[in-house]
């Protein structure tokens, strides 16, 4: 089986379908590289420690991170379940970016940006990352969040391991109008 449809198992277990494979996460949605091994056994999804590593270590986007023992595993961000975050609030650049596509530009612009399924919105620190995010929805576009301003205001942020700005919801005060990449 290829790398990439090991990745999407791996992202549906650890980010939206633990109890599919048997498993509960963690704080931070950590859970134990032999429990997941054998969860992904359970259900017919087997790979080995060697294919989970190279996994990890090979992901363009980064999406795994594994403990510095190397003996737990988790999503760095994305989780449709809920989790208790293990992350600590850091202080953003002054402008972050949001790739989405051009149909849900009218609601965003009224209503912001909202996590949706998700535990968090997701941002990115480049508006080249964030036109590959929204290229994935249909025709792209960047809108920038004045994330500097809306933390000075209040709002809290977090970095996941692969470097994607966390918040919970960016009011559509906090976001210019949209640049098309």
């Amino acid at each position: 089986m290829d790398d990439k449809k090991l990745s999407k198992r791996l992202s549906l277990i650890l980010r939206h379908q633990p109890e599919k494979a048997g498993l509960v996460l963690g704080d931070g949605g950590w859970v134990g590289v032999e429990a997941l091994l054998a969860g992904l056994e359970s259900i017919g999804w087997g790979m080995s420690v060697e294919d989970l590593h190279r996994i990890v270590e090979t992901n363009d986007k980064k999406r795994f991170s594994l403990s510095e023992d190397q003996q737990m595993i988790r999503a760095a961000q994305g989780h449709s379940v809920e989790i208790v975050s293990d992350l600590e609030p850091v202080t953003p650049p002054e402008f972050l970016f949001h790739g989405t596509a051009t149909r849900f530009l009218d609601a965003i612009l009224v209503d912001g940006l909202k996590a949706m399924s998700r535990q968090h919105v997701h941002l990115s620190a480049d508006r080249e990352t964030a036109t590959k995010v929204g290229q994935r929805h249909g025709r792209p576009v960047v809108l920038t969040v004045a994330a500097g301003r809306m933390h000075a205001d209040g709002q809290a942020f977090f970095q996941a391991d692969n470097g994607v700005w966390l918040t919970a919801h960016v009011p559509a005060a906090y976001l210019s109008q949209p640049s098309d990449p």
